[in-house]
């Protein structure tokens, strides 16, 4: 049973990383039960639209937004950044992806792929927003980071989603990176058949599977190619005042960035470099990936560390 040993990594924590744990995971709710509920508000008034009701807002010269980011890659932290900072349009802002014939007030956020099948949402969806940012009516916003920091916390996300129905960051489930490379160690099998884009690893869940890895750092490769503006999550521990007015900037958002004060952001970047150091077979899984993997990751942007 996993619950057990949850709980003995959970009472190891100091009281202040309790607190901490506990408050986040009130918070995750907090949000989530927020978002369920605008999100069922939201579908009842796309499903109104589909029969001719005008009820999606569209104020002024506001195009459609979508920020879009494949799983892991820190698109919650930017959605937080936007609830707290962009002003009256955030409360239009919704975790599901929708596409409309014209321009909206509406700001969409979720995970989509260009090229493969897989969960979120279809290439076809993908489609019609690149069709929709052509026209002229939708903004594209797409955020990525290093694809091995995604890949590790990709695994940690499913592997609890799968097994505790729970939504869980590695700092929230291990007290230290020491933990975690405990952990990755001991089910290495089981990483390696998820970043191979096993079916079986995803057998208890009903519907496709996640991408490989080799799949996810395409699908990175061809937003990067097709979006207007694509914002790297580790600039945002440099700057995130910087990184922030690109997309109000984007959005034709008018605010007065000297006010804003921006929560850090508390995912560690390039975690990927303390693990490859101390589980071995990481190390060899990422010096075994094909060429045409590491020629991608480089391409955007990134190296595979020394």
């Amino acid at each position: 049973m996993e619950v057990v040993p949850k709980l003995i990594r959970f009472a190891r924590k100091s009281r202040r990383e309790k607190m901490q744990a506990l408050r986040d995971k009130l918070q995750g709710r907090r949000l989530a039960f927020r978002s369920r509920l605008e999100n069922w508000r939201w579908r009842i008034a796309s499903h109104l639209e589909d029969r001719g009701w005008k009820g999606i807002p569209h104020l002024g010269n506001d195009r459609t937004a979508y920020v879009i980011g494949l799983f892991g890659t820190g698109r919650s932290y930017i959605n937080e950044l936007m609830r707290q900072n962009i002003g009256q349009r955030a409360k239009y802002l919704r975790e599901h992806i929708r596409v409309h014939p014209g321009p909206t007030s509406m700001i969409y956020s979720g995970h989509a792929t260009i090229r493969h099948v897989s969960r979120g949402n279809s290439p076809a969806v993908t489609s019609l927003i690149l069709e929709a940012v052509r026209s002229g009516s939708a903004d594209l916003i797409f955020i990525y980071r290093h694809p091995l920091d995604s890949l590790l916390t990709n695994w940690n996300y499913w592997r609890n989603y799968i097994r505790l129905g729970t939504y869980e960051n590695i700092s929230t489930v291990y007290r230290n990176t020491d933990d975690f490379c405990a952990d990755l160690e001991q089910n290495f099998p089981e990483f390696e058949a998820f970043a191979a884009g096993d079916p079986d690893f995803f057998a208890a869940l009903p519907g496709p599977r996640f991408l490989s890895f080799a799949e996810f750092v395409e699908e990175t490769e061809l937003f990067l190619q097709s979006a207007p503006l694509a914002l790297r999550l580790e600039d945002f521990t440099i700057d995130p005042l910087k990184e922030f007015s690109k997309i109000a900037e984007v959005m034709s958002v008018d605010l007065d960035l000297s006010r804003l004060r921006l929560a850090p952001m508390i995912t560690k970047p390039y975690r990927y470099l303390a693990v490859k150091q101390k589980v071995p077979r990481f190390r060899d899984f990422i010096d075994r990936l094909d060429t045409e993997t590491k020629r991608r990751i480089e391409g955007i942007g990134y190296n595979l560390g020394s």
